[in-house]
This record gives C-alpha cells, sequence and structure tokens, in this order.
C-alpha cells in the first residue's frame, strides 16, 4: 500500500495532539483555524483512520490517533536535533576536522598552529592524518588537506601557505673538495626520499638550472624524511632535504650543506578545501586561522 499524505500534514497533527486544541495549536503554528482543521481532515483521509475525536469542547486522540502520535513525534524531534546540529556547525565553534597532511610537513611545520588552534577554541577537535602517500580525500571524508607541490584534487580550493626549498646534505665529515656543480654528484654514494627522484637545482646567484636524477650508486630509497636524515647523518650518502628541516641540523652543526649555492626551485604548500561558502564555522576558523599565522611566520 503506497501512503500519500504530507509531512507537514503530520506535523500540524501532532501540534494539534501536543496542544490538545486546534485553536491553540493554529496559534502556535501561525496558521488559520480553519487551514489547521482541513489539513489534518486531508490527513486523516490519505491513512483512511481517523486519529481525533473532536466536539465542541475539546479534542482527544483515538486509539489509532495514539499510535500515530507516538511513532510521528519522535520523527519531528530526530529532524529538531538535527537542524540544531546544522544550526550549531554554522555558529559555534566545535566539532570536529578532519585533516590530511605529510608526515614530515605535519610534524616539523604544522604541529605547532594545530596546538594553537586547539588552545584557542577548546571545544574543537582534529582528526589528523599523516601520511607520505596521495590519498583520496573525498573518500577519507577528510574537510581540510594540506599538501606540498601540485595537487590534482578537482573542485578542491587551493590556498598557498609557503614555499618550501630543498638543499644537498651529507654528513659533517664529508669531503667536498670534488664538488663544484650538480654534474659533479653523478656516482656519488646518494639516499633518495621518494617522490624526489629528480633534483631540480637552480643556482642562487646566477640563476642556472641543472637537474640532477640519482641514478648510480643509491645506497637506500626511503619515503620519510626522517630516515633519509639520519641515514645522511651516519654518512650513508648525499640527499635532498627540505629547508625547514635541514637548516637547524646544519646551524647545529649536525648536517653538512652540499653545493650551498644551489637549491631547487620553490615548491608551493597549499591548504585544500571542498566549500568556500557552505562550511561548518569550525572549518572556517581553522582556514583563517592557518592563513593568519603563516602570513605573519611563514614557518
Amino acid at each position: 500500500m503506497k501512503l500519500n499524505y504530507s509531512l507537514d500534514d503530520m506535523r500540524y497533527f501532532c501540534a494539534v495532539a501536543q496542544h490538545g486544541s486546534f485553536k491553540q495549536a493554529a496559534e502556535a503554528l501561525d496558521i488559520p483555524l480553519s487551514t489547521l482543521s482541513r489539513r489534518v481532515a486531508k490527513l486523516e483521509e490519505d491513512l483512511t483512520i481517523r486519529l481525533l475525536n473532536r466536539d465542541a469542547h475539546r479534542v482527544q486522540l483515538t486509539h489509532s490517533g495514539q499510535k500515530y502520535y507516538q511513532r510521528s513525534v519522535s520523527l519531528f524531534e530526530e529532524l529538531n536535533d538535527v537542524a540544531a546540529c546544522l544550526l550549531q556547525d554554522k555558529t559555534q565553534a566545535k566539532g570536529t576536522i578532519r585533516i590530511s597532511a605529510p608526515v614530515n610537513f605535519g610534524v616539523l611545520v604544522l604541529a605547532q598552529h594545530f596546538t594553537a588552534f586547539l588552545n584557542q577554541y577548546p571545544d574543537i577537535q582534529l582528526d589528523i592524518r599523516l601520511s607520505n602517500q596521495t590519498i583520496d580525500i573525498e573518500e577519507e571524508a577528510i574537510d581540510i588537506a594540506f599538501r606540498v607541490g601540485d595537487h590534482n584534487a578537482a573542485h578542491w580550493i587551493g590556498r598557498h601557505l609557503t614555499n618550501i626549498h630543498f638543499v644537498i646534505c651529507g654528513a659533517t665529515n664529508l669531503d667536498l673538495s670534488q664538488l663544484t656543480s650538480p654534474a659533479d654528484l653523478a656516482g656519488f654514494p646518494t639516499v633518495v626520499c621518494a617522490p624526489m627522484s629528480s633534483w631540480k637545482l637552480q643556482h642562487t646567484r646566477s640563476g642556472e638550472m641543472q637537474t640532477h636524477t640519482p641514478t648510480n650508486n643509491i645506497r637506500m630509497k626511503v619515503d620519510d624524511i626522517s630516515l633519509l636524515t639520519r641515514a645522511i647523518q651516519d654518512g650513508i650518502g648525499i640527499g635532498f632535504i627540505p629547508d625547514y628541516h635541514a637548516q637547524p641540523l646544519i646551524d647545529a652543526g649536525e648536517l653538512r650543506q652540499v653545493l650551498p649555492e644551489w637549491r631547487n626551485q620553490p615548491r608551493s604548500c597549499q591548504m585544500l578545501y571542498r566549500d568556500r561558502d557552505n562550511m561548518p564555522f569550525r572549518l572556517r576558523l581553522l582556514i583563517d586561522f592557518m592563513l593568519k599565522r603563516f602570513n605573519d611566520n611563514p614557518r
């Protein structure tokens, strides 16, 4: 049996049942009394069930009306809860934000900003997924993704946060006497970190471009910059490290920069999100917070 009736008619009936009066229900719903009476009668006609007993002084639920009201009113309570939650998303700084970011950039750069954000907004929670793999951010229901380099997330908005340069590093006791240009790196013991399999280098003064692609004497291949750094420090080979990670170690005398006048062209770090307008308030807060933090202090 196919039932065909209006959800509004159900709501009108529930109002009459709650108030015990057509007049009071009409006033609460802000509709004419005649309209309310007609719509409830139409609901009874569609259901082929009498829901209310009416007389000149009062309205009473029939047995069927009591059963129908008990089941129907819970539906509207749930709908009201859903509407309240959606309104909360639009107006209140609370709830969970799902974030995706590269491991090393997330730990060494983003972490300080995330903790500062949480300290400012104690009712917001961050669900952070760190991975060096390019995950499907829509399938994983990610709210905000941080990506280094180009991204292929169609229909996502990308906001530039900062530029990252990579520099060539080696152990502190490395003999660099024979290295004067990237061409001299051919065959030099190397640790390669995916996805930077080719090092596109630019001279900081002349602007000359050279590309070095390690192919011979690759001692280790990794996909984690911390492991790359450890291997370089232990003298396994040279490697290509982002400057935000390398510079503190160089300053501390734990790494040595190789060919310091050469580094790669900047790689952009972007913050991606799905919708500029229809987003929960907590997402807008985090987006604005990150943009301000990086604008005030790129690192």
